[in-house]
């Protein structure tokens, strides 16, 4: 079993992390995934990402105490459909995470500091946070202000998203952990504050929202 960490933070939600270092028939034992969830796994082509898949289903035996069954909306947005917990999701090769909150919508989102995160800068930075970049730490920061903007993304699950335009990041620099203020700017206008938090470890960088 390779579960990282389960903690509940003082908001209330509360977030697990899985080291995926199981091989795929280990994770099957583990993740007691319902046949119809199996079935789609089984449909998908990398190894990879079917370990990824049967790692998030073994997360969720730890954080219910009952079988649960994991479904999708429309847009993608994960929902429990024998739980009425709001629930956000992410993956990387190595590590799962999951977060979950009885009344608050949540976002989260995970990435490894070792990809290369240029492309952000381009797609996903607005100029006022670009002038912000730390060039001794450009990539992480990157990574961060990536993780950030996507998890507001799954917390609103808004299509057509900007996340340029729309998702603008208060200028920080990087730690070990810490707090980051966003605000969120509707196609009328309209803003939304946020704070999130975040936390690096082995080489992965975890944020998260809680709104």
């Amino acid at each position: 079993m390779a579960l990282l960490f389960k903690k509940t933070y003082k908001d209330d939600a509360t977030i697990g992390v899985w080291h995926v270092t199981e091989s795929e028939d280990e994770l099957i034992a583990l993740s007691s995934t319902p046949s119809d969830e199996m079935e789609e796994i089984s449909f998908i082509g990398s190894e990879s990402l079917r370990r990824q898949k049967l790692a998030i289903r073994a997360l969720l035996n730890e954080l219910f105490d009952e079988k649960v069954y994991l479904s999708h909306h429309d847009n993608g947005k994960p929902y429990i459909e024998n739980n009425p917990v709001n629930i956000s999701i992410t993956h990387t090769e190595n590590y799962v995470a999951v977060i979950l909150h009885d009344d608050l919508d949540v976002g989260i989102d995970i990435e490894s500091l070792d990809r290369d995160f240029s492309a952000v800068e381009k797609k996903a930075l607005s100029e006022d946070e670009v002038d912000d970049l730390d060039e001794d730490r450009r990539n992480e920061q990157l990574a961060i202000y990536w993780c950030a903007k996507e998890a507001i993304f799954k917390r609103l699950s808004v299509y057509n998203l900007d996340f340029a335009e729309q998702i603008e990041i208060d200028r920080f620099r990087p730690r070990g952990e810490g707090e980051l203020e966003a605000t969120f700017i509707d196609r009328d206008g309209d803003e939304e504050e946020f704070e999130l938090h975040y936390t690096t470890f082995d080489r992965h960088v975890l944020v998260w929202v809680v709104a």
